[in-house]
């Protein structure tokens, strides 16, 4: 049985998960526990290699479906060789993304059948499944805006920085994705919080850190 605590952030595009997931993981750190900081998809070196295949846009080519084995494999590979060896020791693990992502991208915006991707993330995630999930909100027009803006200032003064495979997405397919998070956290309120990412990046950090002393009591 694992001892650790296993912490996911979610959301749409430009909602400030890595950033949310860094304050919390030093915030842990500070109060005494071990952390392990990981994402998705990616963590191990086969999951990055997925990552470039999927967010290049390489792997389009196998639509929706393809896309969610490829997340789904990657997926297994993390749960074996980083979060559930971590769990194991005690550690905390805090996660940029996790199954959750496959049920509202490819799923709710993709269209792929919930009942398969219900069985992919099964064989993937077995019996290691979050202890809490922070779903960061915000409307889609505003998470494009950031994840724009990102982009550029990464790129330098020239402006050039490179749009993923799915921020180049419709608006349609951003909106749908964001619906589909907020179902999700509907479904299952004892695992998920919702917390509204257009509020300064201090207070939704707070606001975070409340959620976990309330229900996991670091």
């Amino acid at each position: 049985m694992a001892s650790g605590k296993f912490i996911t952030f979610e959301g749409g595009e430009g909602a400030g998960k890595s950033t949310q997931a860094r304050l919390l993981a030093e915030r842990l750190r500070s109060v005494g526990h071990g952390v392990v900081e990981t994402r998705e998809p990616g963590g191990t070196k086969r999951g990055e290699q997925i990552r470039d295949l999927l967010l290049s846009g390489k792997a389009r080519q196998y639509g929706p479906t393809g896309e969610a084995v490829l997340f789904c494999a990657a997926r297994d590979d993390h749960v074996r060789d980083v979060i559930r060896p971590a769990l194991e020791r005690g550690e905390w693990v805090v996660c940029d993304r996790f199954a959750d992502s496959t049920v509202a991208y490819q799923g709710a915006a993709g269209g792929v059948r919930p009942t398969l991707i219900r069985a992919l993330n099964r064989v993937a995630v077995g019996e290691t499944r979050p202890d809490l999930t922070v779903i960061l909100d915000l409307p889609a027009d505003a998470g494009l805006e950031r994840a724009q803006a990102r982009n550029t200032e990464s790129a330098g003064d020239e402006g050039n920085g490179e749009v993923d495979r799915f921020e180049g997405m419709s608006g349609r397919f951003h909106e749908a994705l964001r619906a589909g998070f907020l179902q999700i956290a509907a479904g299952a309120p004892d695992r998920c919080i919702v917390i509204d990412a257009q509020e300064a990046e201090s207070a939704v950090a707070e606001e975070v850190w409340n959620a976990v002393v309330e229900r996991l009591d670091p």
